[in-house]
């Protein structure tokens, strides 16, 4: 087996915040590093850097219990630049057709051009550092997100070219987040909602059960506890315990929303203290706490969407 040229390949950009995360406008800054076992000779060294959102789903049924697959893309940009690259004018080696032969002194024919004709910068043995600079466009760019059907991500590849080789991609994934106006005063509305049930066995009904949950505001961050003020009033028979769950529902859709699909998963759950029978006007809390991988909501993009229900209940029959 043949020994690999290329090790230790490394892309590492500084960040500036805890969690490692940019927005548009921002500037990337980093190290590239890698390790090469022997001379080589290196034509390009290349940087791009591409924001996409992509989803993809299936489907089957019917009579002919047919598969059918649904799929959407969006660029939102693509950035390209030059880390390092051989400037004696030589074209880059995967310009040559690959039936173009060069005759040797022999009379023989090879795929091969002779050594002059080769392009490309020669790198020592041992490790080499460049470093790079990148700035991230202004735009509405919805935040890093991977669905059970779809995604949305800014990758960073560098790729080295050596001639007569083929191109060999490195790849990372940076964290995007969008920038949230966080002086929208509808943020900071508090969030309120009511519903009642009655239960019933045969043709006997109890009392309703009535309940009134309060949030003191519509937008929180992972890592935050949400807090749910509950008014309840309980005239069944019963007793009834109050239950919060943390929804996130994805929505994915083809272009122009022809097609959907929708998944949801519940993300959290917290039970409150039971509330006794023939009880009325009981003030009770909830506290949970938002998970820290929780992804952003998305609603800037037009075929992913990532949206966060809060609904509260009881934990039997009622929500």
């Amino acid at each position: 087996m043949f020994q690999q040229t290329i090790t230790n390949f490394n892309i590492n950009y500084d960040v500036y915040n805890e969690s490692r995360s940019f927005c548009s406008g921002d500037r990337v800054t980093g190290k590239i590093s890698f390790e090469l076992k022997k001379e080589t000779k290196i034509s390009a060294i290349r940087m791009e850097f591409r924001g996409t959102a992509h989803v993809h789903w299936s489907t089957s049924g019917g009579k002919n219990r047919r598969r059918r697959n649904y799929s959407a893309r969006l660029d939102y940009f693509h950035i390209k630049s030059s880390i390092l690259e051989d400037s004696s004018g030589m074209p880059p080696p995967r310009q040559f057709a690959p039936e173009l032969r060069f005759k040797s002194l022999k009379g023989k024919y090879s795929m091969f051009p002779p050594a002059a004709a080769v392009g490309g910068l020669r790198l020592q043995a041992g490790t080499h550092v460049y470093p790079f600079t990148l700035q991230i466009p202004e735009g509405d760019f919805p935040s890093t997100f991977r669905g059970i059907h779809g995604t949305v991500t800014y990758n960073l590849t560098v790729t080295i070219d050596r001639p007569w080789h083929l191109s060999k991609s490195f790849v990372t994934e940076l964290m995007f987040r969008s920038r949230m106006n966080l002086n929208d005063p509808q943020l900071w509305c508090p969030l309120s909602g009511s519903n009642s049930t009655t239960l019933c066995c045969l043709w006997c009904a109890s009392g309703p059960i009535t309940l009134t949950a309060t949030a003191e505001k519509k937008a929180f961050s992972p890592g935050e506890t949400l807090k749910i003020v509950c008014e309840i009033s309980n005239a069944s028979s019963r007793t009834v315990t109050p239950k919060m769950k943390l929804l996130q529902k994805q929505n994915f859709y083809t272009h122009n929303k022809v097609s959907r699909r929708l998944y949801s998963q519940t993300l959290a759950s917290v039970n409150g203290h039971t509330i006794s029978p023939h009880s009325s006007e009981v003030h009770t809390e909830l506290l949970l706490t938002i998970p820290s991988s929780a992804p952003c909501s998305i609603s800037n993009c037009s075929i992913l969407e990532v949206q966060y229900v809060v609904e509260v209940g009881n934990t039997d029959r009622w929500r």
